[in-house]
């Protein structure tokens, strides 16, 4: 059994990171995140896809509400399993191969972009912390920013 998800209690984030959330995504975060919705359904439809369907909805995820959380090993929270291990490892490898590196450089351009503007800095950091999780999503789970894991 699973203790509860972390990012399940919004409550506790910080109000920077609640404005920072609404303006990510009014200016573009829902529809990445869409994407990567539409994504994980098609993986799941394919049938093949279905062990990458779960990275691609918790990249959504991730998308939807980047500020005031963090990407940590998923063994770290649920102990050891089978995306910790070594069918993870090969999990991620297919998944770097065939996706992640395009989609981390995707992120990469776009971080890049918004780094030239002030503004656009806490924006840019959001994209890199997505293109990491991008590139080797397998065995790793969103917690919030404040978590001590």
């Amino acid at each position: 059994m699973y203790p509860e998800h972390p990012l399940r209690y919004e409550t506790q984030m910080s109000p920077l990171a609640l404005v920072l959330n609404v303006l990510w995504l009014v200016l573009g975060g829902a529809v990445a995140a869409l994407g990567w919705f539409v994504a994980a359904l098609i993986m799941v439809i394919t049938i093949i896809g279905i062990p990458w369907a779960r990275a691609a909805f918790d990249n959504g995820i991730y998308t939807l509400w980047p500020f005031g959380a963090r990407i940590i090993a998923r063994d770290r929270l649920f102990g050891e399993e089978i995306g910790t291990g070594p069918l993870g490892f090969l999990g991620n490898l297919i998944w770097l191969l065939l996706a992640g590196w395009w989609l981390a450089i995707g992120h990469l351009i776009a971080a890049l972009g918004l780094a030239i503007t002030i503004i656009g800095l806490p924006f840019a950091w959001a994209h890199l912390k997505l293109a990491g999780y991008a590139l080797w999503p397998i065995g790793r789970t969103i917690v919030r920013s404040d978590l001590r894991v």
